[in-house]
């Protein structure tokens, strides 16, 4: 792990010292001065490109192929006039261009990746071609396809991303993606057209990147500096108590947050409280007291968070460019809803998701309906493990658990009048279903988006289990910690359906559903590594092991 991000800061820094500077300054000279042998006029009109053309040089070079497409929608689109030359000059923006890929380390790309052509020799024919107008007209032709190429290279890596979800099985990620057109984010950027997408600076799409990517910085020069100091792992601390350690763990937290570090020995507040901080953004409870489950977070090494950044990084990349003004997210990881509206996060709250053999599926979708005392269907799994041994030796038993069953024109009929020993997952034509009350699985409120995962958030009369700090417990679904309150705030533009109405049609204990005045867009994602407006890095368990199989997949494509 640690050779791989030395190669990447090494490549960066090389190219910086040599090849690079060579290229923008010879830039900067063809810009001014490098048609002073010859007139612009003398060398004839601009030179046009055609899809044959197009096709064959794309076609020829593998980093390109799959770019051809983007490449002819682009050169359509301008009439097959070529992109990056203005009267035989070549714009800034190939400069802008050449930078950006000198620092896709930055982005936890590998800048060789897009470093296909040989543009010091490309730069260096036209530099001496000047006299011969034919010459330097195919060559022109040849960096502009190059400078074309090299951008959707890019260009679809960074903004798209280098793992595509949908044609990888082992990535589990369903939510939908963004619809960029790289052939118009390649005009924004060459300033032919204008977007409220930050193409034309080379920009993240998502503030939440631009976080992450100023976290991998400060993570890389704590790693360049020797990384963090190892804790003992059976180091015990309280408040006020004089340790060894302490000096330690004083210089592992105050390199973490750029502070410097005191030589004291006593576990005192600031350090206490700097432990309470350490432990909340890594989804601890704030105990401040140091123990094992501390100790461990404390000593994962740099290099691993490194990676970790990296590949939330990508995660961000497969989102839409833009979520919509009002949205619900759920962070599986974090096990936190999160309400947004217009933009800013009006409500948030503790969530279970589901066991490791039972993961809650990432994917988007929208919420229509709020179902106030929802009955629970049992799931045909737990019918026929759980409950088909007992009703064969006890018609009763679905009694005592508050249960019964309907037919599919939902008549209610009797336990007795079924042959449970024939039953099987193809024959049961029935529900069985618990009566809404305060035995019910889903409690007084379940919300409905519609889905293919037969995935919804509700309520649970188990409320005890928003107090552990890691909430895997449910079967797939997503639990809530305040029900009420997110359907109070989903109603509240619904006439009639304020709080005191939605707790009077609960204590009915029948089942009501409530349309929403407008569909909700619901995301389910899943980040393990995020940080905040302020600078502080957010780490979380990878409860699923979808961070394993990304990261093998990640970083065996760009090196």
């Amino acid at each position: 792990m640690n050779n791989k991000f030395t190669i990447i800061n090494k490549g960066t820094h090389l190219y910086k010292l040599s090849i690079w500077c060579f290229l923008i300054t010879l830039l900067f000279s063809l810009n001014s001065c490098g048609n002073a042998k010859q007139s612009k006029t003398s060398m004839g009109p601009q030179p046009k490109l055609d899809s044959v053309s197009i096709v064959k040089v794309f076609n020829a070079i593998p980093a390109f192929k799959d770019q051809t497409l983007w490449a002819k929608s682009f050169y359509r689109e301008r009439d097959f006039q070529l992109g990056w030359f203005k009267n035989h000059t070549i714009v800034p923006e190939a400069k802008q261009l050449l930078d950006v890929i000198n620092r896709a380390g930055e982005e936890g790309l590998n800048p060789k990746d897009y470093q296909i052509k040989d543009f010091s020799k490309l730069f260096a024919g036209l530099e001496a071609g000047q006299s011969d107008s034919v010459k330097r007209n195919e060559l022109e032709k040849e960096i502009d396809l190059a400078l074309t190429g090299t951008y959707l290279n890019w260009a679809s890596d960074y903004y798209r991303g280098i793992v595509i979800p949908t044609e990888n099985k082992e990535i589990e990620w369903d939510v939908k993606r963004n619809k960029i057109k790289l052939h118009k984010a390649l005009m924004t950027f060459l300033k032919e057209r204008e977007s409220k997408y930050s193409y034309a600076e080379f920009k993240p799409l998502h503030i939440e990147y631009s976080y992450l990517k100023e976290a991998l910085k400060k993570h890389r020069q704590i790693q360049a500096a020797g990384g963090w100091p190892k804790i003992p792992a059976n180091t015990k601390l309280k408040t006020g108590q004089t340790s060894p350690v302490v000096v330690t763990l004083r210089k592992r937290l105050m390199i973490a947050s750029d502070s410097a570090a005191s030589d004291s020995s006593k576990y005192d507040e600031p350090l206490v409280s700097a432990v309470k901080n350490f432990q909340e953004q890594n989804g601890l409870k704030p105990s401040g007291l140091v123990g094992p489950e501390t100790i461990n977070l404390l000593n994962v090494k740099v290099e691993q968070r490194i990676q970790q950044i990296i590949i939330n990084m990508e995660r961000w990349r497969w989102l839409p460019k833009s979520f919509e003004p009002d949205y619900l997210l759920v962070n599986i990881p974090e096990y936190t809803l999160h309400v947004i509206e217009k933009g800013k996060e009006v409500l948030n709250m503790k969530v279970i998701t589901g066991k490791v053999l039972n993961s809650t599926p990432i994917f988007s979708d929208k919420m229509e309906t709020v179902v106030l005392s929802p009955y629970w269907n049992v799931p045909m799994s737990i019918i026929i493990k759980e409950f088909q041994p007992k009703l064969i030796n006890n018609p009763n038993y679905l009694e005592h658990l508050d249960m019964e069953i309907i037919d599919n024109k939902k008549n209610v009929i009797s336990a007795s009048s079924i042959d449970w020993a024939s039953i099987s997952e193809s024959n049961f034509k029935y529900t069985i279903r618990r009566r809404p009350g305060p035995k019910n699985d889903l409690g007084d409120v379940k919300f409905i988006f519609p889905n293919t995962n037969d995935v919804y958030l509700h309520d649970t009369p188990h409320d005890e289990l928003f107090n552990q700090s890691k909430r895997s417990f449910s079967h797939g679904c997503v639990r809530v910690e305040q029900p009420i309150k997110l359907a109070e705030y989903l109603l509240r533009n619904k006439p009639g359906w304020d709080k005191s109405n939605i707790l009077n049609t609960i204590s009915l204990r029948k089942e009501k559903h409530v349309a929403l005045k407008e569909k909700l867009p619901v995301y389910l994602v899943y980040f393990t590594a995020w940080a905040d407006a302020e600078g502080n890095m957010h780490f979380r368990e990878d409860i699923y092991g979808h961070d394993k199989k990304l990261a093998s997949e990640y970083f065996s494509k760009i090196f």
